[in-house]
């Protein structure tokens, strides 16, 4: 019998009917974190077991008790999970697959040996890149298999982008500069003229990162 173990990462406050919807397929739910809300962890608690690691928007006390890494073996495959993979500080030859988020960029490759899978992100869209998150199926024999689930052209949530590259850096400094002045997001996005989830996006990233420049944040932002 075939295990299903739903992989999801940088969700930030939003789990879509879509993935709400798979994720009821599976037996075992991994979160590779950025939840930024308490209630993602109770929500994808309740549809199967869950385990989960935190990331770096998870600053509420509610995110306390949850690990930096975890290591675990489920259906006889030994997983290793982190939110950022340039934060492994650790040996981690012993595992066969290495599980990690941050980027927002799906990704999938072979590296010594062990299967090393960001499944990018499936919550609040980033700009170009697309709405991923990933299903491991396991059989009996221990062998495994990744589906790469795209959920972009089912679910997009378009973000009111600036019309030039040049337009996009000035729009970044200009609510960079008003969330040093203390500013809400609603009043961020209303002053800069953009939609109120790209000031979210913004700001978020700012806040996150500290020093971040904004070519930086163009640059996580995949422009």
């Amino acid at each position: 019998m075939a295990h299903k173990i739903g992989i999801l990462s940088d969700t930030h406050s939003l789990l879509r009917p879509s993935v709400i919807k798979l994720l009821h397929t599976c037996d075992a739910i991994i979160h590779c974190g950025d939840f930024d809300t308490p209630h993602i962890l109770s929500k994808l608690s309740s549809i199967a077991p869950f385990y989960a690691v935190r990331g770096n928007a998870d600053t509420d006390i509610a995110f306390d008790h949850i690990p930096e890494t975890l290591s675990l073996e489920l259906y006889g495959v030994r997983i290793f999970v982190i939110h950022n993979r340039k934060m492994i500080r650790q040996d981690i030859c012993g595992y066969d697959m290495i599980l990690c988020g941050h980027s927002h960029s799906y990704e999938c490759l072979q590296k010594n040996g062990q299967t090393w899978l960001n499944p990018g992100s499936c919550g609040r869209k980033r700009f170009l890149l697309p709405l991923t998150m990933a299903v491991l199926t396991i059989m009996e024999s221990g062998r495994f298999q990744i589906e790469k689930i795209e959920l972009a052209k089912a679910e997009n949530v378009p973000c009111a982008l600036p019309p030039s590259a040049k337009d996009i850096k000035q729009t970044v400094l200009r609510v960079m500069k008003e969330t040093d002045k203390g500013k809400p997001v609603d009043a961020i996005a209303q002053s800069c003229g953009i939609s109120r989830e790209l000031a979210e996006q913004i700001c978020r990233l700012y806040l996150t990162h500290p020093g971040v420049s904004a070519d930086g944040i163009l640059g996580k932002m995949g422009l």
